[in-house]
């Protein structure tokens, strides 16, 4: 059991040891359940935010991010629960106020922006999932009210309207060949009439009331206008023949640009209707979801609010109980023996830089002596040197023989200086 419990302290990012009440052991074994929850949350959450991402195709690697997102998140909270903000001023002070620093609300406020970054990240993948029917449904909606608009306007506008200035003109040629043709009809339909009214009066049945169809007579004009009618409505066949051969190229390059239009305007909408579809993605899903929030918030919008909520709440928990518990006893036994650890070192440290004064003032005193006994040495000598002189001068004057002179004075002028290394030499060194 202890080493369960130390496993979770170990994951909590503190140290064993320094837990020695059973409060601060509960309360740091909860952090580390956090933790652990909080790297299963974060693992699944970016999984989700990639699978989004790849637009729901589930790629294998969507497993690999997420451990390195929760692997990073977990390392910021293991650093801020595991800190303990010891003070360092007044380090011989009892003073229990003295152990630790005010809390840097820097380190809170950006994991509390860090939390919520990743209930962007994290959490908002997890309710699309969540939603993912509605969020379809919706965005059908949207993409046929798309395709019905981009079926007016831009490309296909373009082509529409050429498409129909084609068929306005086909329409216009085919008039003018109609019309004569009309115009053909309606010659022979008057050139039938008359003829039948020639035989009615050549059967005496007509204004003149007599047989026969005599020369000069009504039935003989009857023909002949009816004649005239058809030869006219030969030459009316004749001249829409002529105008629909005269329109056969022109109507060749209409119909083939029609057609060309006609399939540009089917692989417009193809390509519309695609561009408009892959339109699903996590901006066009959120997108969609605060529309489903704010269309039903009572029905949809408080319940992904409160499992976002929930979620955020998992992701700062650990840091929560690490910022509510401040200044506890595991803090202050953490803080208690840093600042011994610094104190000592402190006194060690002040106590070399005292010994370091002492031996450097010997040192100087020392090489001090020394060149006064060198200047005296000096001076001993060149006494010697002038009472020799002196000497010899006065022997000199009284007629004497210098060698004679030197033997009875030998003992004043044989006196050697001792050198200044040897008396240095001789000199005990000062102990401190």
């Amino acid at each position: 059991m202890p080493r369960r419990r130390d496993v979770l302290l170990r994951v909590a990012n503190v140290n064993p040891e320094s837990v020695t009440t059973h409060s601060d052991r509960v309360l740091y074994s909860a952090i580390g359940v956090f933790v652990l929850l909080y790297f299963v949350y974060a693992t699944v959450g970016g999984a989700a935010f990639v699978d989004a991402s790849a637009n729901y195709t589930h790629p294998w690697w969507q497993w690999l991010v997420g451990p390195l997102v929760a692997v990073g998140v977990v390392a910021y909270d293991r650093a801020v629960v595991g800190r303990v903000a010891i003070s360092y001023q007044n380090l011989d002070s009892a003073d229990p106020s003295h152990l630790l620093k005010r809390p840097t609300l820097g380190l809170y406020l950006g994991r509390v922006g860090l939390a919520l970054l990743f209930a962007v990240i994290i959490t908002e993948p997890l309710m699309l999932a969540r939603y993912r029917g509605e969020i379809d449904a919706y965005l059908n909606r949207v993409h046929n009210e798309q395709i019905l608009a981009l079926s007016s306007t831009g490309a296909i506008g373009a082509y529409d309207q050429r498409l129909a200035y084609l068929r306005q003109r086909a329409g216009e040629d085919d008039q003018a060949v109609t019309r004569l043709g009309v115009q053909a009809i309606a010659k022979r339909r008057d050139a039938r009439a008359l003829y039948q009214q020639a035989l009615a009066d050549s059967e005496g049945d007509g204004i003149s009331r007599r047989a026969g169809c005599p020369t000069g007579g009504d039935c003989d004009k009857l023909v002949r206008r009816s004649r005239i009618l058809d030869d006219q409505a030969t030459a009316l066949d004749r001249q829409a023949a002529t105008l629909r051969s005269a329109q056969r190229p022109a109507r060749d390059a209409r119909t083939a640009e029609m057609v060309s239009l006609t399939k540009l305007i089917a692989d417009q909408r193809e390509q519309n209707a695609a561009a408009v579809r892959a339109d699903a993605g996590f901006g066009a899903r959120t997108k969609a979801m605060a529309y489903l929030v704010a269309d039903d918030f009572w029905g949809i919008g408080v319940f992904y609010i409160g499992i976002a909520l929930l979620l955020v709440a998992l992701d700062c928990a650990a840091v929560g109980l690490k910022f509510v518990s401040r200044g506890n006893a595991y803090e202050r036994a953490e803080a208690r023996a840093a600042r011994e650890r610094e104190h000592a070192a402190l006194i060690a440290y002040e106590r070399g830089v005292a010994d370091a004064r002492v031996y450097g003032e010997a040192t100087m005193r020392v090489v001090a002596d020394g060149v006064d006994a060198a200047t005296r040495d000096e001076q001993l000598t060149e006494m010697a040197t002038e009472r020799a002189r002196n000497v010899l001068r006065a022997n000199v004057a009284a007629g004497e023989a210098p060698t004679s002179r030197l033997r009875r004075t030998d003992r004043h002028i044989s006196v050697q200086p001792e050198r200044p290394v040897d008396r240095l030499a001789e000199k005990k060194p000062v102990r401190t």
